[in-house]
């Protein structure tokens, strides 16, 4: 058990009376009853000390001279609000009380005081102050449990995984932009989601919006909201993402394929901390932190005039790299065990064979892919035992992905007409999914809308 006694120890308490015998009375009664006692003879001399010390409680005389027991209160309130406060008065009145209960004191006590009084009234205010910072290392310590396990859920044994949760728990104490680099279906979301539950925002919102699948219009108003009339159906005001998030986190997935337009009002968001909804005249402000995530080189996509370089620069300010799956093959075999745990599989049911076929799978799709897989030979398999005939083979037909050879024909071709077969061709095999549709073209969903649009073609 821990000592009463050592603990008093460790509460330091400041007293202040311009009268020396009642203040050496109140240090002596304090420091036999094992506490910590700094003396002062005036408000001045206590505003010194506080200045120079840290203390866990103020006992102050209200009559002295400027500046008294009130505004040394006040001073107290107003700078280490944290301090309780107890007011010592000859002249105790039921307005005195109000006084100095409305200026935040902890207490009053009225002279003179009987010893027990005085020791019950400082002894509450230690085990309040006790009972606070026990409350503070709880919560520090489940703050540190929760961080742990935000990464602890994530599957990642390889050396490039742990390479990258280094980083990001890093990351995650600090407000810095991070912006998370890599192919498709490798994890990115819930990256994000674990620095945000590690960070200091993760009682607060996480948000996320895949900025590849709206068109400008209404990515706009899902960032910003809008006003009603803004727009051709704003029947009400709404609002965006970026003021829904509080003082959270919002997470901009694709933001390789916002327009130019939206990039440079997202920039202004970035570098003023306050945006304008759509059809507003108002300046919101806003506390946020981004997270940003992207597929598409953006160097690249600068240099083709795609992509904004100080917008780059915003963003880039903490990057982090997902190794694809086929960099990590160590990470299939966790990574497997938890998908089937999640649908009640028991993973012995996974034979060794089909294993081996999705250990030597390019799984171009990665994680993302990973779980396709499963998800139909679980299907196939009826429940039952996943055999390696289940899995797709790993090996594709020679010029599988290639183009047939193509004859240009005397008279010529129209280059635009052939691009629209070939929308039409994917639309059609995609069964008009565009999303898988835009993957069979090599294009992003976004790039497919607006070829679409070019052509004539309704989604």
């Amino acid at each position: 058990m821990s000592d009463p006694r050592a603990e008093r120890g460790g509460f330091h308490i400041l007293v202040v009376d311009d009268e020396e015998e009642l203040r050496r009375n109140l240090v002596d009664l304090f420091t036999e009853t094992g506490y910590r006692v700094t003396a002062a003879d005036s408000g001045a001399a206590a505003a010194a000390a506080l200045e120079a010390g840290r203390f866990d409680l103020v006992v102050s005389d209200l009559r002295m001279p400027a500046p008294d027991g009130l505004a040394l209160l006040r001073l107290v309130r107003r700078r280490w609000p944290e301090t309780p406060f107890i007011l010592l008065t000859a002249y105790a009145t039921l307005e005195t009380a109000r006084a100095a209960l409305a200026e935040g004191a902890l207490d009053y006590v009225q002279k003179p005081y009987k010893e027990f009084e005085m020791s019950l009234r400082v002894e509450r205010a230690f085990e309040r102050r006790r009972l606070e910072r026990e409350r503070g290392l709880l919560a520090e310590r489940v703050a540190a449990l929760e961080a742990k396990a935000s990464f602890e859920n994530l599957i990642g044994r390889s050396p490039a995984m742990q390479a990258v949760f280094d980083l990001a728990r890093k990351v995650a104490a600090t407000e810095t932009t991070v912006l998370l680099r890599g192919e498709s279906g490798t994890g990115k979301t819930a990256l994000a989601r674990a620095i945000h539950l590690a960070s200091p925002r993760r009682a607060r919102p996480f948000l996320k919006i895949n900025c590849s699948a709206l068109p400008d219009t209404l990515l706009e108003s899902e960032l910003f909201g809008h006003e009603k009339g803004a727009f051709t159906g704003a029947v009400r005001r709404k609002e965006g993402l970026f003021a829904a998030a509080g003082e959270g986190t919002l997470f901009l997935d694709e933001i390789g394929d916002i327009s130019p337009a939206i990039q440079l009002k997202l920039l202004q968001a970035m570098e003023e901390k306050s945006f304008i909804p759509v059809g507003g005249t108002e300046t919101t402000r806003v506390d946020v932190r981004l997270i940003a995530a992207t597929h598409r080189a953006l160097e690249e996509a600068i240099a083709g005039g795609e992509f904004r370089e100080d917008l780059f620069y915003r963003i880039n300010v903490f990057p982090i790299t997902m190794p694809p799956l086929r960099e990590r093959r160590e990470d299939i075999p966790p990574l497997v065990e938890r998908f089937l745990r999640a649908r009640g599989v028991d993973p012995a049911g996974l034979s060794p064979a089909a294993l081996e076929r999705l250990l030597d799978h390019p799984l171009p799709g990665n994680v993302r892919e990973l779980e396709n897989i499963l998800e139909r030979a679980l299907i196939v398999s009826g429940g039952g035992r996943i055999e390696a005939e289940q899995i797709p083979s790993p090996s594709r037909p020679a010029g599988a992905n290639a183009l047939p050879d193509m004859q240009i024909p005397d008279e010529g071709l129209v280059l635009e007409e052939l691009e629209k077969k070939l929308i039409l061709g994917a639309l059609a095999k995609a069964q008009g999914n565009k999303s898988r549709a835009a993957a069979l073209l090599g294009l992003t969903r976004r790039t497919l809308y607006s070829r679409m649009e070019k052509h004539g073609l309704r989604g």
